[in-house]
């Protein structure tokens, strides 16, 4: 899987691009997104981990009282641990694809978006297209940068999960998730898009993803 992701991705004439780039156009900003906070933020690793120790828990005190061996509650307790790490494992390995298989593009005239674990593929959203853009925080410098598209333009969530925003399933919100430093991807956006002419204000920064505003409204 991983020798295909190379070869697939080495056909780009630019990284993270479908094509060359017309001129005049330039690449502002390049980046992915960072695997441990697809882990915990996308994926919710720290809830799965949370949930495996309180069934660890309640096996341990349902085996106390009803009086089972020791040995017996400590097997128990030792598969669920096993499952744990399995579950954890597997979530963490695919939160690194995420990482490895992405590259977000951000350039004078547009925001392309390459993406696919399973099945690479480009999407590419010329700044015409994008209506309002807005940040969330996942804490830190880190956070993630929805794009919400002008009518007309319709994505499907699930071919674009988890690069788009929760919980938009009637009118789907491309993401650039889980960025390690939310605050300079969006300046970088923030200033393109204002050369583009069509925006009046910088992003504002809210909690969380899915409650955030729209910042950059579009004229």
């Amino acid at each position: 899987m991983k020798q295909f992701v190379a070869r697939e991705h080495e056909i780009e004439p630019i990284p993270g691009l479908p094509g060359h780039l017309p001129a005049g156009e330039q690449i502002l900003w390049q980046g992915r997104p960072a695997a441990r906070l697809v882990a915990r933020h996308v994926l919710k690793s720290l809830w799965v981990g949370g949930y495996f120790l309180l069934l660890a828990l309640w096996a341990a005190a349902a085996g106390l009282a009803d009086g089972q061996p020791l040995g017996g509650i400590l097997f128990s307790v030792a598969v669920l641990i096993a499952l744990a790490a399995l579950a954890l494992g597997l979530l963490e390995l695919f939160a690194w694809g995420v990482e490895r298989t992405t590259l977000y593009t951000i350039t004078s005239q547009r925001v392309v978006m390459r993406f696919g674990v399973a099945l690479s593929m480009s999407l590419n959203l010329p700044f015409n297209q994008i209506n309002a853009v807005a940040l969330g925080r996942l804490g830190g410098k880190a956070g993630s940068i929805a794009l919400a598209l002008r009518p007309g333009h319709r994505l499907s969530w699930m071919v674009q999960w988890p690069h788009v925003r929760g919980w938009r399933f009637a009118a789907p919100e491309p993401a650039l998730i889980c960025l390690a430093d939310a605050d300079a991807v969006a300046a970088i956006l923030a200033m393109a898009y204002g050369q583009h002419g069509k925006v009046r204000s910088l992003p504002v920064a809210a909690n969380t993803l899915d409650a955030m505003p729209h910042a950059l409204d579009a004229e």
